[in-house]
């Protein structure tokens, strides 16, 4: 049921589970019915892939044509014929700005069903799981929100009747909780879990299909009540200093290769951890570029006055530069386009001179995209810290606050000594 679409939106109705609104197509005519209805942008995405394959954020009719023919196209499907009603396009409402969350839990066959952990995306809808650094536990999510999110997803593990591990995902906008899909299967993010709350998953699991009940698995000692009091943030590990011709902006395609975890007491500093271990440390010294597009300068203003709190030096391109000034926050230089080079130094001079040690740089949609294409290549090409969503450079803000300058260093089993 979880992989048939309309299977799936029948068990979500009988539910009464919200998702976002869309449908199915197998050409450009259905296709442009289904947004004429929800309106754009939307989520584009083949049947059947892992990873994000091939999904793209459409945000009009001409880049929906293109889409529809590119995923017609693609792997086995080009191979096979194309699109067709066991295999259609999935279209759904794009939720902007929306908190993305994880859930891993198990359900045992008498129906008992055990969370594993709820986990909060940092970066916002729109960046695939496997590339979004997330948190246990959830930091702005409120208690009812994720009880909320726990009630639904043990109505769909019993109505999915699983054995084993099962992996749901949402998106919250506001006080609404929509789910976006169930995985009845192992998630990337279950050894993630099991090492931030100290419960051994992958083992319950395995017992569990196996015939064991939860409750036994407690009376043996195999589950253990979590222990709490820390906060564990994962981060993904990206290719991108490898492969410098790459354009590093985050999307629904995964492009990670790797995770790793940061603990600690304290959202920052965990996050700070995290960065630390990816390969992506956050600057103490030295200056930070800005360029923010319109919808994330609200949230950018909030960077800029921490970064400065901090002694960080910012840089920026003239209407973020302008928007700041706006709200009594200096940049140090406004920095020319990268295609409208004139006397000045544009950001990827100050890259490639070692001025620039940390980039903030939020394209969105299409447009502009190719000014930040040139920067975003030369932070990796110089392995400068580069971050394309407001949502992370507000968590890397916040772990620069957070962060003494010496990092306490603590084991595992310490975390979880009860």
């Amino acid at each position: 049921d979880a992989e048939d679409r309309e299977k799936w939106n029948q068990l979500c109705d009988e539910l009464r589970i919200p998702q976002p609104p869309g449908g199915t197509a197998i050409d450009l005519e259905e296709a442009l019915s289904i947004t004429d209805e929800i309106g754009f942008p939307v989520l584009v995405r083949p049947s059947y892939v892992l990873g994000g394959r091939a999904m793209q954020i459409v945000h009009d009719r001409t880049a929906l044509a293109r889409a529809m023919d590119e995923l017609g196209a693609i792997g086995s499907l080009g191979r096979e014929g194309g699109l067709s009603a066991e295999r259609p396009v999935l279209i759904d409402r794009f939720l902007a700005s929306a908190t993305e969350v994880d859930v891993d839990a198990i359900r045992d066959h008498t129906g008992e069903v055990l969370i594993g952990g709820v986990m909060e995306h940092v970066e916002e809808a729109g960046v695939h799981s496997g590339d979004s650094a997330c948190a246990i536990p959830p930091q702005t999510l409120p208690d009812w929100v994720v009880e909320v999110i726990k009630a639904y997803t043990t109505s769909i593990a019993h109505r999915l009747d699983v054995r084993g591990l099962i992996n749901v995902q949402y998106a919250v906008t506001g006080t609404d909780v929509f789910v976006i899909e169930a995985n009845p299967r192992a998630s990337r993010t279950v050894p993630f879990v099991a090492k931030a709350k100290g419960v051994a998953l992958a083992k319950a699991a395995t017992r569990v299909m196996l015939g064991a009940t939860l409750a036994e698995l407690r009376d043996e000692g195999v589950l253990r009540d979590p222990v709490g009091g820390h906060v564990a943030v994962k981060e993904a590990v990206l290719p991108f200093s490898r492969f410098p011709e790459v354009d590093p902006a985050l999307g629904p395609e995964m492009r990670s290769t790797g995770e790793v975890m940061g603990i600690d007491s304290t959202f920052g500093r965990a996050f700070f951890k995290a960065e630390l271990a990816a390969g992506n440390g956050l600057p103490t010294e030295g200056t930070v570029f800005l360029s923010l597009n319109d919808n994330d300068k609200p949230a950018g203003l909030v960077v800029a006055q921490r970064l400065r709190a901090h002694g960080l030096g910012v840089v920026a391109t003239a209407g973020t530069a302008d928007y700041l000034a706006r709200f009594g926050v200096p940049v140090d230089r406004v920095l020319d386009k990268v295609q409208d080079q004139g006397a000045g130094p544009t950001a990827v001079d100050l890259i490639a001179d070692g001025t620039v040690v940390f980039v903030v740089n939020t394209p969105r949609g299409s447009v502009g995209r190719s000014d930040g294409e040139h920067i975003r290549k030369a932070a990796s090409l110089h392995r400068v810290s580069c971050v394309t969503t407001v949502s992370a450079a507000l968590a890397a803000a916040q772990g620069l606050g957070e962060t003494p300058a010496e990092l306490p260093v603590r084991s595992l089993q310490e975390y979880h000594a009860r």
